[in-house]
């Protein structure tokens, strides 16, 4: 049996690849990755500048991981729903083998794809593996999707009977002499216009497990007690791994859980499931990329402020936690879950800006930018969301930096014009004299945090009054 392997950008590993061990076991094997212009079209690959260049390195890490087995990785322009019935037929391939995508525009371009491939009469076989569980299995006492975490999380945890992963082939059959038909190298950031970042994580299969090695012999130990510091390296940084698939999230789950550290160890699988959790209520509701979960949320009186809008992505807001994870995210492609959760706050309460926004700024730039995590996250901390934390929660960006950069290391990192600022002021520096102040070439709060605090709980009591009514 002749098939070709679909690697699509969230697979990109061999080890626990369910499809190309299928492929394996079956006969011959064509690796194939499309570059759809969905994304590698110049105009889009600028829009998320981080994710690409993480792709690029993982694509060159597969293909050099491919050619080592003794097969290659080939490499097409085109549009998947074109490309792949066109391939298929051409190469006389019996099926397509891939993994599934949770986002509604995957399942949709899946769709199309399985119909052209079945008027070839090629099957087109779709693989588990972006979650612990398949999305859409996980339901509560009356067959429906939970819209909670925790009863949620307690249902995956009867069901998860994982497994090992699947160990990567140690030998690849060499790509069929017949195969013929355009292929083109793997673009250069030059080529999509795109400048590198030496501040990003590397990408690649390679990486991932070191990154995974690094984690559970060191900081998983403490990552209950370290998790929420952002002065410290107390996560596991496999985020951008787990996004792209250079590591399964099965093997995550059985390395954590393997390691004998109690509390620590069980906070960081819930952190999975939380990451279980989104995915799973994206394939429920596929709306929530453009509607906020809570209906009563709808027209919400989102403000307009430009100036408020530049000041918080440039990291000019005048508050330090919410500057450093501005700058952290445009520098590193990452930003400290518990600085993600401040400044979002900061944003849908403080400012009254659209939680959309943030979420579109935060998907641009991240290198771990998921669609079902970061919209999950972001309305969240707006408060429309599933199992949101309650809207009229608002976090104290002062308080929160005493609480988790309690000595100023964060936001002197990222805000290195107040690296002279007194420990006792780093997180409120306009209590400092102006004397000693003014060298500092950093602003005065945009907001005060009562007032403004004030100000939404009044908007948001209104609009849901409204609602009720």
């Amino acid at each position: 049996m002749r098939s070709i392997v679909w690697f699509r950008g969230k697979d990109l590993r061999l080890a626990d690849h369910g499809p190309l061990v299928e492929a394996v076991a079956a006969g011959e094997v064509i690796p194939l990755f499309v570059l759809d212009p969905w994304f590698f079209a110049a105009e889009r690959a600028q829009q998320l500048p981080h994710r690409m260049q993480f792709l690029l390195e993982s694509l060159r890490a597969l293909e050099a991981n491919l050619a080592h087995l003794g097969s290659r990785l080939l490499v097409v322009p085109g549009r998947s729903v074109e490309v792949l019935p066109r391939l298929a037929a051409r190469w006389k391939v019996d099926q397509v083998l891939a993994h599934r995508w949770v986002e509604p525009f995957g399942r949709e371009r899946d769709r199309r794809v399985a119909q052209g491939l079945a008027r070839e009469g090629i099957a087109f076989r779709l693989f588990e593996g972006e979650t612990l569980l398949p999305p859409g299995t996980v339901r509560n006492g009356q067959g429906a999707m939970f819209r909670v975490f925790t009863p949620f999380s307690r249902a995956c945890g009867v069901r998860l009977d994982l497994g090992a992963p699947l160990l990567a082939p140690r030998r690849l059959p060499p790509v069929p002499t017949d195969i013929e038909g355009a292929t083109s190298g793997i673009p250069t950031l030059l080529d999509l216009g795109l400048s590198p970042n030496p501040g990003l994580q590397p990408g690649g299969e390679r990486a991932a497990r070191s990154r995974l090695k690094a984690f559970i012999t060191g900081p998983i130990e403490t990552y209950g007690s370290d998790r929420d510091r952002m002065d410290r390296p107390g996560t596991s940084r496999l985020s951008a791994d787990l996004k792209f698939g250079t590591l399964s999230v099965r093997t995550v789950w059985q390395a954590a859980a393997a390691v004998d550290a109690g509390e620590s160890v069980r906070r960081y699988l819930n952190e999975l499931l939380w990451r279980e959790f989104s995915h799973h209520l994206l394939w429920e509701w596929p709306e929530l990329l453009n509607s906020p979960f809570r209906p009563e949320f709808e027209g919400f009186p989102w403000r307009e402020d430009q100036g408020a809008w530049e000041a918080w992505t440039q990291g000019r807001t005048g508050y330090p936690v919410v500057d450093a994870a501005a700058r952290q995210l445009l520098a590193e492609g990452f930003v400290h879950n518990r600085a993600r959760m401040v400044a979002a706050s900061f944003l849908t309460k403080h400012l009254l800006l659209d939680y959309r926004r943030g979420e579109a700024h935060y998907l641009r730039w991240l290198t771990d930018g998921d669609w079902a995590q970061n919209n999950s996250g972001w309305q969240w901390s707006a408060g429309c969301g599933c199992d949101a934390q309650p809207w009229f929660r608002i976090f104290n960006p002062v308080a929160q930096g005493l609480k988790f950069d309690p000595q100023g290391d964060y936001v002197r990192r990222w805000v290195p014009e107040l690296a002279f600022c007194p420990t006792a002021l780093i997180h409120e520096p306009w209590k400092a004299p102006k004397a000693l102040s003014a060298a500092w070439d950093y602003p005065e709060p945009i907001v005060d945090h009562a007032v403004a605090r004030e100000r939404f709980l009044a908007t948001a009591k209104g609009h849901l009054r409204r609602g009720q009514a």
